[in-house]
């Protein structure tokens, strides 16, 4: 297992994969506690819970019992259970209420993340964020019994609108790379419906990149939920682009994307959680998502560096994929960010050692101009 840091959460480091927390709900105590078991085992250490279903609370803090400093536990604010059922609230007393009730049969006092439960509309940000809603999340944080602010949204739009407000320490975003084609919108349901595919895309959507990149300059980590798009993307038929990909490639898209710390798989047995976790022992090809995506036809990715690494290896070391990524974000910014600057400086080597032998571009499929890349780099960069 690898991981990777909560920039703002006190440089805390959480599994690059973690666990979403659907799959534990219909468990008994007995089948939960084996299921969190193997995750401790395997490395995981990261889970979400947004469901605020009481017995999975009560499963949970009786599995994590005595071992609560081995999870980073990310808390869902406005996710109430009302009446025998899920409920997403604004109602500030109600939240209130709810998290009261979570840190109690969780058995701890403090959520490493408290996560805003999801704003995708223009009406719903601007109720919470000025409202009592952000303001209660601020008293939390100020008395310790969350570390960290963190929202969940399906909107790029309304992600950053949440982003540049400097509250937020952590996004909940979905990602997958059918998601990342589709334009904002308020209505979710959106990225599910086939219909929205039909007509072919133009790579990924400015919106979500600029989210992408935003989140990398400012330290604000995105765990990633709809890895696997509901299970559409890993089923031929269902798969908007017509074809499967496998959990490898879905984990290894997210996992390449600017600003993303880890992913949240649904897993349901502890064999789907040897599954995902099994990504590290996957070969290259398994995990290559650029098979799927550089030979579709209605999807176009030509000269947009999708960071996959078919480029390497150059012939002088240099790490083509990271020198994009952190020259998009200056280029994206208008300006050298000092955190930028600074992962640039500790690449083993850098844009001006480029010698132009033209290998990484043979090597690219999707016809990205590297060597012009890497004048620009220089360009921005100094060296």
């Amino acid at each position: 297992m690898e991981y990777r840091e909560l920039k703002r959460c006190n440089n805390l480091k959480v599994s690059e994969i973690a666990l979403g927390c659907e799959g534990f709900i219909d468990k008994t105590p007995e089948e939960f506690k084996e299921m969190l078991d193997r995750a401790l085992a395997l490395g995981i250490n990261f889970i979400d819970m947004y469901t605020p279903n009481p017995v999975f609370r009560d499963n949970l803090g009786a599995a994590m019992k005595g071992r609560r400093d081995k999870l980073v536990l990310q808390g869902h604010i406005c996710s109430v259970w009302e009446n025998g059922e899920y409920l997403r609230t604004r109602d500030v007393e109600k939240s209130r209420a709810a998290f009261e009730d979570q840190l109690q049969r969780l058995g701890t006092d403090y959520l490493d993340i408290g996560m805003i439960h999801y704003v995708d509309a223009e009406k719903d940000f601007e109720e919470v964020f000025q409202g009592p809603i952000i303001a209660y999340c601020k008293e939390l944080k100020a008395q310790g019994k969350i570390h960290a602010i963190g929202l969940s949204s399906h909107n790029p739009v309304i992600a950053r609108k949440a982003v540049e407000t400097g509250l937020v320490d952590v996004l909940m975003f979905s990602v997958n790379a059918a998601y990342d084609m589709q334009p904002a919108n308020e209505d979710c349901n959106v990225l599910f419906e086939h219909e929205s595919y039909q007509n072919g895309f133009i790579g990924m959507d400015p919106d979500r990149k600029a989210l992408y990149e935003l989140c990398e300059r400012e330290g604000v980590a995105i765990d990633v939920m709809k890895v696997f798009g509901g299970g559409d993307m890993l089923n031929e038929k269902l798969s908007p682009f017509g074809v499967a990909f496998n959990e490898y490639q879905c984990i290894e898209y997210c996992l390449r994307r600017p600003g993303v710390v880890s992913i949240m798989a649904g897993c349901h047995s502890i064999s789907e959680i040897e599954k995902v976790a099994s990504y590290y022992d996957a070969s290259g090809e398994e995990r290559d998502y650029s098979l799927v995506l550089s030979r579709m036809d209605k999807f176009q990715f030509h000269g947009n560096c999708m960071y996959c690494g078919h480029c390497a290896p150059c012939s002088v070391g240099i790490n083509v994929a990271d020198i994009n990524k952190y020259l998009n974000l200056c280029l994206a910014q208008g300006e050298v960010p000092e955190t930028v600057a600074d992962h640039y400086k500790l690449l083993s080597h850098h844009a001006s050692e480029c010698v132009a032998c033209g290998r990484c571009e043979r090597n690219c499929p999707f016809g990205v101009e590297i060597i012009e890349k890497m004048k620009k780099a220089v360009e921005v960069f100094g060296y």
